[in-house]
Order: structure tokens, then C-alpha cells, then sequence
């Protein structure tokens, strides 16, 4: 197309999930609530991790980073959620919406590759527990931190330069509740294809890996367990993988079925749906799977209830 006939919008409108308005304060409540929840499990599980002594281990120092990357995914979402359920006026500034898929793209980057390097971390922790400290170094874990968020990073500068860099001459309505690659790439009217392409290859890279990172983690930590002879202590070590395990099936299955499913079967209201799910549930239900089933957790829990009250 003639690049001169193109013009550039200065914002979008966000047509939201529902235009019932008898649906929309019954959805802010319900909404509103998850939301609550998010911000006071994933900021007591971080407060709790750092408080705690006994929680000072590599398990729970990335513990603590995938409860900080479900409490800023879904800040990047959830505020301007609730906003625009109870607003006529959904309009988001271009730079906004930058901004808004910006972070929501690092941080779920980021929690993919996390539960990559908790399955690792699981692995070193069970096949040579007596190394485990000296293999899993304060120094080694940093490391494994900052490569998570550089290659975090580096996707997402990819994926918004080439996202935003488009053309977009058309209507300025996105049919979702936030900033996302599929629906802004329906507004534009330069050739997609490339973006399609890269989108789908780097994704892919990350899925395969992480996926395949978790499955060759848990091979070993199989053929580990395996080899313990007593019954107590191969549930016991089997446990520590339950939460781990339940955190990474629905988030990842989450993802792919969002991403990787045919393009016959795409649609737009499924794909709200499936968004809420990563975006503002998974936030809510990883510290409480973490809680709930892990005790050293709970121990910590009721020894700061014991400081609180007494």
C-alpha cells in the first residue's frame, strides 16, 4: 500500500468483554475481587519469602520472582479492566497501549522461563541434595534471574517495535480487554505476514524450550525418586514437585491452547476468555497452590501470625 495514504492513530478503543451493561457491575465485583486477591497473595508470598530465614533457599528465591511476575502481568491488565467496565469512554492512548502489552509480554516471558528454571532447580535439589547448595549458588541463581529477563526482554522490544511500527489507517476498536498481538494486528492495514511469522516462531522457541527444559528436569527427577528406597521418602520428594507441577500444566496449557491452536478454530470472544485465565486467575491461583501445599510455607505463615498478634 502507499505508506503516504497512511495514517497514524494516536489511540485505540478497547470494546472490553461484554457490552451487556446488566453483565458489566456483576463482572467489575467478581473482578474486582480476583484482582484484590492477586495483589495480597503474590505481595504476602514476595513479603513472607524475604522475612523468613528458613525460606532463604534458590526454591523459594524464584518462588518469590513468579509471584512478582503474576502481581505486574496483571497490573498491567487488571486497573484498566475494571476502569473500562464502568466507563462508556474505553480509549487507550497509543503509547499506552505500548506500554500496557510492553509489560504484560516481559512478565509472562518471564513466568514461562521461571517455571522452566523451577523444574532445574527441582532436579538439582532431589538427584544430589548434599550439592544442591553448592550448585545452586546465590551467584548461579542471579545468573539464571538475569538471563530469564534479558530474554525476556529482547522478545518483547521485538514483538512491540514491530507490532506498533504498523500501519494502521482503519478503525482504531480493539476487540479485547487489553493490549494483545492477534487483535491490534487485525486493525492494521500493512501486510501482516512477517509479524504472523516471528510471532509464531519466537513463542515457539520459548514454549519448546521451557516445556522441554521441564520434561528433561523431571525425567531426571523420576529416575532420582526412583532410586530412594524408602516409601516416606519418595512421596516426600515427589511432594515438593506437586505445586510445581500444577503451576506449570495450567499456565503452559493455558498459553498454548491461547497461541498454537488452528487458526480455523480462532475466535475473538474464545480468546477473552482464555486471556482472563492467564492474566488475572493464574496470578491468583499460583501463591495460593504454593500455600496451601507446601508446609514449610504454611510454618512460615503461622510463626509471622505468632509475631503479629503476640
Amino acid at each position: 500500500m502507499d505508506e503516504g495514504n497512511c495514517s497514524s492513530n494516536t489511540e485505540f478503543v478497547l470494546l472490553g468483554i461484554t457490552n451487556n451493561p446488566s453483565m458489566k457491575v456483576g463482572l467489575f465485583i467478581v473482578f474486582l475481587i480476583i484482582y484484590l486477591i492477586i495483589l495480597v497473595a503474590n505481595i504476602g508470598m514476595i513479603v513472607l519469602i524475604k522475612l523468613d530465614p528458613q525460606l532463604h533457599t534458590p526454591m523459594y528465591f524464584f518462588l518469590s520472582h513468579l509471584s512478582f511476575s503474576d502481581l505486574c502481568y496483571s497490573t498491567a491488565v487488571g486497573p484498566k479492566m475494571l476502569v473500562d467496565l464502568m466507563v462508556k469512554q474505553k480509549i487507550i492512548p497509543f503509547v499506552g497501549c505500548a506500554l500496557q502489552f510492553f509489560f504484560t509480554c516481559i512478565f509472562v516471558d518471564a513466568e514461562c522461563m521461571l517455571l522452566a528454571v523451577m523444574a532445574f532447580d527441582r532436579y538439582k535439589a532431589i538427584s544430589n541434595p548434599l550439592m544442591y547448595v553448592v550448585g545452586m549458588s546465590s551467584k548461579f541463581c542471579y545468573q539464571l534471574l538475569a538471563g530469564v529477563y534479558l530474554v525476556g526482554m529482547i522478545d518483547t522490544v521485538i514483538h512491540t517495535i514491530m507490532t506498533f511500527g504498523l500501519c494502521f489507517c482503519g478503525s482504531n476498536e480493539i476487540n479485547h480487554f487489553f493490549c494483545d498481538i492477534p487483535p491490534i494486528l487485525l486493525l492494521s492495514c500493512s501486510d501482516t505476514q512477517t509479524n504472523e511469522l516471528i510471532t509464531f516462531v519466537i513463542f515457539g522457541f520459548i514454549e519448546l524450550s521451557t516445556i522441554s527444559g521441564v520434561l528433561v528436569s523431571y525425567c531426571y527427577i523420576i529416575s532420582s525418586v526412583l532410586k530412594i528406597r524408602s516409601t516416606d521418602g519418595r512421596f516426600k520428594a515427589f511432594s515438593t514437585c506437586a505445586s510445581h507441577l500444577t503451576a506449570v500444566a495450567i499456565f503452559q496449557g493455558t498459553l498454548l491452547f491461547m497461541y498454537f491452536r488452528p487458526a480455523s478454530a480462532y475466535s475473538l470472544d474464545q480468546d477473552k476468555i482464555t486471556s482472563l485465565f492467564y492474566t488475572l486467575v493464574i496470578p491468583m491461583l499460583n501463591p495460593l497452590i504454593y500455600s496451601l501445599r507446601n508446609k514449610d510455607v504454611q510454618e512460615a505463615l503461622q510463626k509471622l501470625k505468632k509475631k503479629i498478634f503476640f
